[in-house]
This record gives structure tokens, C-alpha cells and sequence, in this order.
């Protein structure tokens, strides 16, 4: 018990030093009777996006990963809100996470996908900041992303192993370069967003290589990587899961592909049931194993 309140402390006036000079109102702690902890809105940055959900169950082991959330909604869209399912869950599980906010695509303010890997690293710098208070190691993590979020986590953590333990992406986008994407009927209406995202124009007739640099299957590292793709999923298409599933077994990365049939996009927020008895089940296995 004496344990659990000095990380309690600790970590909190940490997280203090990072609050004080902000005038964001919305932060706040809550504390369970065994000393879990849910830390909301930690500023991680400046920005107004850049903020984090800390949830540190009550008893969890010095070399537990942290796992880090990463929301889809396109790139441009969503917030972290919408993976707080998938951190509840987590925390039920005694896993310690954090659910992060990160700036949207905007090509007035000039904000790309690169912007948004650049909050991936902010938000790790802040909580390695605060990981021995926490009793946790830093740069121990692994990256859970939806949709948008799984193309962010994908393309992070193949950047970025020595950090990244484990990658889990959940009908996340990854090829956005080669020919059979180029020559594929859902490369016609993905393109005018995925142009938004890279911030260079999309010439189908000599593509820029700021398309593969932005494309997971061209940037694989040997990360263990959990794949959800349903065979039925018309904003992600099956392909992109299965070309990287392909690209991982090539490459002789340990990897897993859920493939889900009868299934569309982003399946947990419309089926308890493969909720509950396949995409929970398996993200637990994959960050125990």
C-alpha cells in the first residue's frame, strides 16, 4: 500500500510541473480505493490538441508496456475520446496507458501526417519524463492506432523500434504508393485525402516518393505488429492489410492478421460481439504474449 501511495504522489506532482502554467481547466485526477489512477488532459504540448489520458491501474509490474492510443477519424477528424472503450478495457486488464489528443491535417496550417508523428514523440518524450515516478521503464511502449490511428501507429513504430515494442493496428490504412494501390478502384476516391495528409500533390502518372515515405508496407522494421482488417471494409480496403501482412511475412516479422469476414470498417464500434470475442481478446493476448 505504501507503495502504490508514493506512486501516486510522485507521478502526480510530476504531472503538476507540466499543468501550472497552463490555464486548461478540464485537468483533473481521479483516484480509486486501491490508488488506479486516471489522469485527464495532461498537456504533452502547446497546442490545444496536444493532451493525454493517463489511466495507471493500481498494481502492474516495473517492465509493463505502456500502451499508447492512437484515434482514426481520417486524419483530419476524431479525438481521443472516441478510444476510451479500448482504454477501459485496458485498465480493467491492469495494463497502464495513455490515450492521447494530436494535431488534425490542415493544409491551412500547414499540419500533415508528419505533424501528427511528431505528437507520437512529444507524448512519449512527456510521459518518459514521468515514467520512474510511475514506476515504469521509459521508451517501453506499445502503440495501439485505429483507421487513420493505425496508419500513424504503423508508420511510427517502424520509425522508431528502439522505442516501440509492439505495434497493434486496427483497419489502418498502409499503402499508399504502389501499383496495385495506384491501379486500384479504391485508390480513385482515397486519393483527394490521402493528398492532404503526405501535402503533395497526387500526379497518378509520376508519383512523388513522399507517398512511399508515408506508406507503413515501405517502411517495415522488425517490430511485432497485430493486424485487424475485415474482408468487407470499404474506407480501408482489404488489401491494405493483406499487402502488409504479405510485405511482414517476407520479411520474416513475427505478425499476426486477424482477418474478419462479413466485416466492414473499424468493426468494434458496431459488433459486440467480435468485440468481445475476437478484437479484445486478441489485443490482450498480443501485449501479454
Amino acid at each position: 500500500m505504501k507503495k502504490l501511495i508514493l506512486r501516486y504522489h510522485f507521478f502526480v506532482m510530476g504531472s503538476l510541473g507540466f499543468i501550472l502554467s497552463s490555464c486548461n481547466t478540464r485537468f483533473r485526477v481521479w483516484v480509486g480505493t486501491n490508488n488506479d489512477q486516471k489522469i485527464y488532459n495532461l498537456n504533452y504540448g502547446e497546442h490545444k490538441r496536444q493532451k493525454m489520458d493517463v489511466f495507471l491501474p493500481s498494481d502492474y509490474a516495473e517492465d509493463s508496456p505502456v500502451v499508447l492510443l492512437i484515434h482514426g477519424g481520417a486524419w483530419k477528424y476524431g479525438r481521443k475520446e472516441h478510444m476510451i472503450q479500448i482504454q477501459k478495457m485496458l485498465f480493467k486488464n491492469n495494463i497502464p496507458s495513455i490515450n492521447m489528443n494530436y494535431r488534425l491535417v490542415s493544409k491551412s496550417k500547414k499540419i500533415t501526417y508528419k505533424e501528427q508523428l511528431e505528437d507520437i514523440a512529444e507524448a512519449i518524450k512527456k510521459f518518459n519524463s514521468l515514467a520512474k515516478k510511475a514506476e515504469l521503464q521509459p521508451d517501453h511502449y506499445i502503440l495501439l492506432g485505429e483507421s487513420a490511428g493505425g496508419h500513424l501507429a504503423l508508420l511510427y513504430g517502424y520509425r522508431h523500434p528502439d522505442q516501440i515494442k509492439k505495434i497493434i493496428s486496427l483497419s489502418g490504412p498502409t499503402d499508399f504508393y504502389s501499383k496495385e494501390y495506384l491501379d486500384s478502384f479504391y485508390s480513385k476516391y482515397s486519393a483527394p485525402t490521402i493528398q492532404k495528409v503526405v501535402g503533395v500533390r497526387f500526379d497518378r502518372k509520376n508519383l512523388s516518393d513522399e507517398f512511399r515515405k508515408a506508406s507503413p508496407v515501405a517502411n517495415i522494421s522488425d517490430v511485432p505488429t497485430l493486424l485487424f482488417q475485415g474482408n468487407q471494409d470499404f474506407l480501408v480496403n482489404q488489401r491494405q492489410g493483406l499487402a502488409l501482412d504479405s510485405a511482414l511475412q517476407a520479411k520474416k516479422i513475427p505478425h499476426q492478421l486477424v482477418f474478419m469476414k462479413n466485416t466492414g470498417h473499424a468493426p468494434r464500434f458496431f459488433s459486440k460481439k467480435k468485440r468481445d470475442s475476437i478484437i479484445y481478446p486478441h489485443i490482450l493476448e498480443w501485449i501479454k504474449k
